[in-house]
C-alpha cells in the first residue's frame, strides 16, 4: 500500500492546504522514462465493442454520422409529443445550475484577507474585477483560481483559503433548475437536426449516431441504467416507407450475426410516430449464450408528418433505434445488464488460473550474466547431486566471478538424509484458483489434481532458491565480503523460497476462500567464499 488512505482523509480535513503539499511526496518517482516506457495492448469493454460494430455497419451502407445535441430545452418535447409529452419528461433529467453569488468586499474582509496576504490591500480592486467577471460569466469556474493568482500575484493555497474562508458564499450555493433537459431519447434531437439540414443537404439524406442517452429510472437493476446508449438513424426521403425501414434494420443487425427477422406492428404508437407505422424487430441469435428463440433487437418507424411540420420539415422520414447494451446483453450472454456495464461494482471477480500463474514471480534475481550463469549451474548441479546421501557437500563452482576468484558449494549437513530434501523440487503451479507447491510424482488430493490439470509457472523451489542464491553471491563478491551461506530448511511461506506473489493474488485468493500452500521440507544449503 502506497499510502493509508484513512490518514490522509483526516489530515486533510484538519488542514487540506498543508496536506495537499506534503502528500505529493508519496508519489513514485519514474523507474523508466519516456520514452522508453513500453506498452500493451488494452482490453476493450463489450458494449463499446457492440457499439463499434453497429458503427461501422451504418457506414458500410452509406449512412453519413452526425453528433447530436445531449442537452434540449423541453419545448422540443411539447413539439414532439404534444399532449404525450408530460410522460415523457417524467422519464428526463432536468438540469440545474448555481447562480453566481454578487459580492462585495468590506473592510472587514480586506482585513481578513491582509492575514493571509499582506499587502494585498493595493490590489483589492484587481480582486472585485476578478469576482465581478466570474459573477457575469466571463470567467468559469474551474479558472477562478488560476486567475486569481495571475491578477492578484498570490499562490493558489492562499487564493483557495480567500475564497473558502473569507467568501463562504462561494460555499452556500444551491442549484437552480433550468428548462433543459438531458437528452432521453434519440428522436428528441433528430428532428432540430433534420430541419437544419433539410435544404442543405441532397435527398436522401441517411444519418446515424451511437451515443449515450439518460432515462430518469427509479433505481437501475438488472434491466435499467439510468444512462445508457441508442444506436439510431434516420432517412429523409420523399419514398421512404415501413419497407424500407425492414430492409435496412434487416441490413444493420445480419451484419453482426443476427437471422431470421420478424416484424411485429406497434398496437400503440408513439405520438411522434404515425399512425400504425412502428414496428418492434425480432430476431434470432445463434451464439447467444443462454438464449433460446427470437429477441427483440430494434423497432422503427416514420415519423408523424404533426411532429414533422412543427420543424418546417415537408418529406417522409424514417427512424431506426437499437439499445446497444440490449445487443450486448445478447452478444455477449450476460443477464443483468449492471453486471455487464460496471464489471467494476457488480461483476464477479474472476481471474483465470493462467493469469493468476503470472502473479507469482521469483523475488530477488541476479542482475549480471556471470550470475545467472551461476544460477543455472547450481539448479543442474543440484539436479545432478539430489539423490547424493548425507552429510555431503559438492564444489560446483571455482573461479573468477565479476572480477574475484570465488568458491561455491551445495551441501547438506544432516546424517541419513539426501542432498536435497524432498520439496527442493517442486513446481509451483495454479488451480481452481490455488498456489500450490507440487511433487513430480503422484500425490494425494488438491496437489495431485493441480499436477495433472493445473497451470505450472515453470519454477521450482531449487530455481527460486538459485536465483536468491547467486543474488546474495553478486552482493558478497560487490561488497568485498568474504563468504556468504543460504541454507532454506522448510518452507511454510513464499517468501521462504524467494517467492513474492503480487498483492492482487494474494487479495483475489483470500476473497475466494483458496489457499496458497508450498510447504515441504526443502534442506538446500549453498555456501560462497572469496579465495
Amino acid at each position: 500500500m502506497a499510502w493509508v488512505p484513512e490518514e490522509i482523509s483526516q489530515k486533510s480535513k484538519e488542514d487540506f492546504e498543508k496536506t495537499w503539499l506534503e502528500t505529493a511526496k508519496l508519489l513514485p518517482k519514474p523507474k523508466i522514462e519516456y520514452p522508453l516506457v513500453k506498452l500493451k495492448v488494452g482490453k476493450p469493454h463489450c458494449i463499446f465493442e457492440t457499439a463499434f460494430k453497429l458503427r461501422e455497419a451504418f457506414l458500410r451502407i452509406g449512412f453519413d454520422e452526425i453528433v447530436l445535441p445531449v442537452i434540449l430545452d423541453d419545448v422540443e418535447i411539447y413539439k414532439q409529443y404534444v399532449n404525450e409529452a408530460p410522460a415523457i419528461l417524467d422519464r428526463c433529467y432536468y438540469l440545474a445550475g448555481l447562480l453566481r453569488p454578487d459580492i462585495g468586499i468590506s473592510d472587514k474582509k480586506i482585513q481578513e484577507i491582509e492575514k493571509f496576504s499582506p499587502g494585498i490591500e493595493k490590489k483589492i480592486d484587481a480582486l472585485q474585477d476578478v469576482l465581478r467577471d466570474y459573477k457575469k460569466g466571463k470567467i468559469e469556474g474551474d479558472d477562478l483560481v488560476e486567475i486569481m493568482c495571475k491578477n492578484l500575484s498570490i499562490s493558489d493555497i492562499t487564493a483557495t483559503r480567500i475564497l473558502n474562508e473569507i467568501f463562504p458564499d462561494y460555499l452556500g450555493l444551491n442549484p437552480v433548475p433550468t428548462r433543459l433537459t438531458l437528452r432521453s431519447h434519440m428522436t428528441t434531437a433528430w428532428f432540430g437536426t433534420l430541419a437544419a439540414l433539410r435544404y442543405r443537404k441532397p435527398l436522401p439524406i441517411k444519418l446515424f449516431t451511437v451515443d449515450v442517452r439518460f432515462r430518469r429510472e427509479q433505481q437501475e437493476d438488472p434491466s435499467h441504467l439510468r444512462a445508457h446508449r441508442g444506436a439510431s438513424c434516420v432517412i429523409m426521403d420523399k419514398n421512404v416507407t415501413v419497407e424500407t425501414g425492414k430492409v435496412f434494420t434487416e441490413g444493420i443487425l445480419s451484419q453482426i450475426g443476427f437471422e431470421n427477422f420478424r416484424f411485429v406492428k406497434k398496437e400503440v404508437t408513439a405520438k411522434y410516430y404515425a399512425p400504425n407505422s412502428e414496428y418492434e424487430v425480432f430476431a434470432s441469435y445463434p451464439e447467444a449464450i443462454g438464449k433460446i428463440g427470437e429477441i427483440e433487437v430494434a423497432n422503427f418507424g416514420l415519423y408523424s408528418p404533426v411532429a414533422l411540420s412543427n420543424y418546417d420539415l415537408d418529406i417522409p422520414v424514417l427512424n431506426i433505434g437499437f439499445g446497444v447494451e440490449r445487443i450486448a446483453m445478447i452478444t455477449y450472454g450476460y443477464e443483468d445488464i449492471r453486471e455487464m456495464a460496471y464489471p467494476q461494482f457488480y461483476g464477479e471477480w474472476a481471474i483465470s488460473d493462467r493469469d493468476l500463474a503470472a502473479f507469482v514471480q521469483i523475488d530477488k534475481m541476479p542482475s549480471t550474466s556471470d550470475g545467472f550463469e551461476l544460477m543455472n549451474l547450481i539448479i543442474s548441479k543440484g539436479l545432478e547431486y539430489a539423490m547424493e546421501s548425507s552429510p555431503c557437500s559438492f564444489t560446483i563452482f571455482e573461479g573468477n566471478f565479476l572480477g574475484k576468484n570465488i568458491r561455491v558449494e551445495i551441501f547438506e549437513p544432516d546424517e541419513n538424509s539426501k542432498l536435497l530434501g524432498p520439496a527442493a523440487l517442486n513446481t509451483i503451479m495454479v488451480y481452481d484458483g490455488n498456489i500450490l507447491g507440487v511433487p513430480p510424482t503422484k500425490f494425494k488430493g488438491l496437489v495431485e489434481e493441480a499436477r495433472e490439470r493445473g497451470i505450472s509457472t515453470r519454477i521450482t523451489y531449487l530455481r527460486a532458491i538459485a536465483a536468491l542464491a547467486s543474488s546474495k553471491i553478486e552482493e558478497i563478491v560487490m561488497t568485498s565480503n568474504d563468504s556468504i551461506t543460504i541454507r532454506v530448511k522448510v518452507a511454510k511461506l513464499p517468501s521462504d523460497i524467494n517467492i513474492k506473489i503480487d498483492e492482487i493474488g494474494r487479495r483475489y485468493i483470500t476473497s475466494k476462500n483458496k489457499k496458497i500452500d508450498i510447504r515441504g521440507p526443502v534442506f538446500i544449503g549453498i555456501r560462497a567464499e572469496t579465495i
